[in-house]
């Protein structure tokens, strides 16, 4: 049996603790309304970005400290190590042309989080978190919206719902989170790849990630992304990544290479 690729290297302040419980369960946050006290008009409720617990806007730069192989270079053809594929999974990587390396298939939602490079996080709207890759020069849009209807037409970064999550308790001597993950779930994709050799993603895959942010003290602001792709058509059980970024002072680094279409 293949064991999902989910990270143990060490973590941060907590940031293990929430990884591994992620791997095993998922607590959803509650909805709760609030009634203003002595009567008069309700008080409407804050806008996505104004309730927004952390500050995840700036341009961050990813972090490599694992599979480096399959993350800074190109793997060889056919080359499924550490993805659960199943038989057409591995069919299709092995008929992948080397002649499309660097295609934007390989900067979908479902992979564009294990690119090398940077991102640009800001607020396109109070209710739309925007991530900009200069990695193969892609936008991702987080709706926090979720009646939000999806667009007919399927795309590579497909249509993104976003919610914060209820921070979990503390276990044992670690201290419980002070703010949540930011939950993420993506569908309406269109089929890509998992790594840039063509290990496939269907258009049946199912997409959900969690947003960490932690802070270093002197080390800084970092994110932490776990990244659980869900595919029927390729995948024999979950593929599940983390990833991590650290932000950078400054957007003068930030410099957007596109793929080839």
């Amino acid at each position: 049996m293949m064991i999902p690729s989910c990270d143990h290297r060490p973590r941060r302040h907590g940031v293990t603790e929430w990884i591994l419980l992620l791997c095993v369960s998922v607590a959803l946050w509650p909805v709760s309304g609030s009634a203003q006290r002595g009567g008069g008009p309700p008080v409407p409720p804050p806008t996505p970005r104004a309730a927004s617990p952390v500050d995840l806007t700036g341009t961050w730069v990813s972090v490599v400290t694992e599979d480096w192989r399959w993350r800074m270079v190109t793997p060889a053809k056919g080359d499924t190590s550490s993805v659960p594929v199943n038989d057409a999974g591995r069919k299709a990587a092995a008929a992948w042309d080397p002649a499309t390396d660097g295609s934007c298939l390989a900067y979908g939602a479902a992979a564009l989080m294990r690119m090398p490079g940077r991102l640009r996080i800001s607020w396109e709207n109070d209710t739309t978190l925007k991530i900009e890759s200069d990695a193969g020069q892609q936008t991702r849009r987080l709706h926090f919206d979720a009646a939000r209807p999806a667009p007919a037409e399927r795309t590579l970064q497909g249509h993104s719902v976003a919610e914060w999550e209820r921070p979990p308790a503390g276990r044992g001597a670690a201290p419980p989170l002070r703010w949540a993950p930011l939950r993420v779930n993506t569908r309406n994709l269109r089929a890509a790849w998992l790594r840039r050799n063509g290990v496939p993603s269907s258009e049946n895959a199912v997409l959900t990630e969690y947003f960490l942010f932690h802070n270093e003290g002197n080390a800084g602001d970092w994110l932490t992304v776990t990244t659980i792709v869900e595919d029927p058509t390729y995948l024999v059980q979950p593929f599940i990544t983390s990833s991590d970024f650290k932000r950078e002072p400054d957007g003068s680094k930030f410099a957007p290479s596109p793929c080839r279409s």
